[in-house]
């Protein structure tokens, strides 16, 4: 039994029924590079039973302390059972991508059983229509748990459930996983009682430890290294309310190539920049329509693992994270690059100065009965809508493998990640990058984006305006995009449009 750290139990303690904490993604297998050119679902179940010592987090489940006095625990779970994990659907013809992104919003909405390890698959035949899948490839959607879970263990997962071949090596070496008994109510309860009273000297030390980089962010602000006046500015938009029960997903793919080659529009710039700039151009373009473009740049949280080597394969996470300006005010794509690379570099001093593993120590301050009431009453009294939001949207970037890789001998063609979503936060980007490409996928509340197809489109604008300034293609011949007046819906804080068919 182990007991979570301070921002594993704040995801656990966030979780309502409006938002569900957890994240995963969308893998697309071609099968015909499998024994026999085929899958079958038992075939699945099986390659996944025989890995399962690889990846400790698919056995373990949480169990909570009574009344919430303390920090959950992990157990391994003595009634495992993986045939409950791993499920099986099918698309209707055609089999395409908008039907995929429905299954995958609808299955996405959906919480997970706390009371079991807190992960699912789901495996879905007939992607008979999807861009860059051959006719015949099956998906696995998969979910797990925020508090299990961080960008980076994601990818060491994801590892465990794959080869570097083909082929099916048999399973030689034996598994030493054990369960353990559940614990009594009644010692949890002493244990956290007793906790509840060593808590305060846990906090203090943290603290202490904290101020040297605390100190060093308050000279910088008062030099004006840092602009921390800027996060008490960040402008409100429809994604920034309370967020409905409902998911939309949609995403595209790039050649990871332009990418890297759209970093000589700015000097010093990296593909992490780009990629934000290139969501900074499609959320300007998407709220220009809507008549709802803030004057005031928007900005994105991005998460910054700190996960060290001894820590991969370790449940839980390890990450911190920066305020990131998306140059959403600028409508030139090579002015938008390099302003964001400007603000990103700034952001990453003032997270040197304070020290991004201590960011990350310092969710440990929290006591743990008023993560959980805090998280309630900012729900249920809507605060989401009342409060300014200090960023706008998540940007997170997680590197994949550069290599093919396999699941049951069937080569992953491609991978789109999800994100969670919370009240103050309802639009959220993943940017997986694989083998030679790079997606950037979308997940968002349905009231404020009904329409994801087009944000999609919006997405797959900004990058082609990207490769115009690297004069790799022709410019569009509608004209750029004028900020409009922004209506009253969007100065009130609230969306408009009409639900799309979910």
């Amino acid at each position: 039994m182990k007991q979570m750290q301070g921002l594993d139990a704040a995801f656990v303690a966030f979780e309502q029924p409006n938002a569900p904490i957890h994240i995963g993604s969308i893998a697309i297998y071609d099968p015909s590079t499998a024994p026999g050119g085929f899958v079958r679902f038992k075939d699945i179940l099986s390659f996944i039973r025989g890995r399962l010592y690889l990846a400790k987090s698919l056995r373990q489940r949480m169990v909570k302390v009574p009344f919430n006095i303390d920090y959950p625990y992990w157990i391994e779970d003595p009634n495992f059972d993986l045939e409950y994990h791993v499920r099986h659907a099918a698309l209707p013809k055609p089999g395409d991508w908008r039907q995929l992104c429905i299954l995958t919003a609808r299955t996405f909405a959906r919480p997970l059983d706390l009371t079991r390890p807190p992960w699912e698959l789901l495996v879905v035949e007939g992607l008979d229509n999807v861009d860059g899948a051959p006719k015949g490839s099956y998906a696995i959607l998969s979910k797990v748990h925020h508090a299990a879970i961080d960008g980076v263990s994601g990818v060491d997962l994801m590892k465990a459930l794959h080869t570097a071949t083909p082929e099916v090596d048999p399973i030689r070496q034996p598994d030493p996983w054990k369960p353990e008994r559940m614990p009594s109510q009644l010692g949890m309860f002493a244990r956290g009682y007793v906790r509840g009273f060593t808590n305060p000297l846990r906090q203090a030390q943290v603290a202490v430890q904290s101020l040297p980089g605390a100190v060093h962010v308050v000279k910088g602000a008062i030099k004006g290294d840092f602009d921390l006046a800027s996060t008490l500015k960040t402008p409100r938009t429809r994604f920034n309310g309370k967020v409905s029960a409902h998911r939309v997903v949609d995403g595209k793919s790039f050649a990871l190539a332009d990418v890297k080659d759209m970093r000589a529009l700015a000097d010093g710039a990296t593909v992490n920049d780009v990629m934000l700039s290139i969501v900074g151009g499609a959320m300007r373009a998407y709220l220009n329509e809507k008549g709802e473009l803030p004057e005031e740049t928007l900005a994105a949280m991005a998460p910054i693992s700190v996960r060290a080597e001894n820590e991969k394969n370790m449940m839980g996470n390890q990450v911190s994270a920066m305020r990131a300006p998306l140059g959403t005010h600028m409508d030139g794509a090579a002015e938008r690059l390099a302003y964001v690379r400007e603000e990103t570099q700034k952001s990453k001093a003032m997270t040197n100065a304070l020290g991004a593993r201590q960011m990350a120590e310092m969710s440990k301050l929290s006591p743990a009965l008023y993560m959980g009431l805090g998280a309630r009453l900012y729900s249920q009294f809507g605060l989401a809508n009342r409060i300014r939001p200090m960023f706008n949207t998540v940007v997170t970037n997680v590197p994949g493998p550069p290599s093919p890789i396999f699941s049951t001998g069937a080569r992953l063609v491609n991978i789109y990640g999800n994100l969670c979503l919370l009240d103050g936060v309802g639009l959220g980007h993943v940017v997986q990058s694989y083998t030679d490409k790079i997606t950037v996928t979308a997940t968002a509340c349905r009231d404020a984006m009904p329409d994801p197809a087009r944000y999609a489109e919006c997405l797959q604008e900004s990058f082609d305006a990207h490769l115009v300034a690297l004069g790799r293609a022709a410019a569009p011949t509608r004209p750029a995009t004028k900020p409009r007046v922004r209506n009253a819906v969007a100065r009130n804080g609230g969306v408009g449009g009409t639900h799309a068919t979910m």
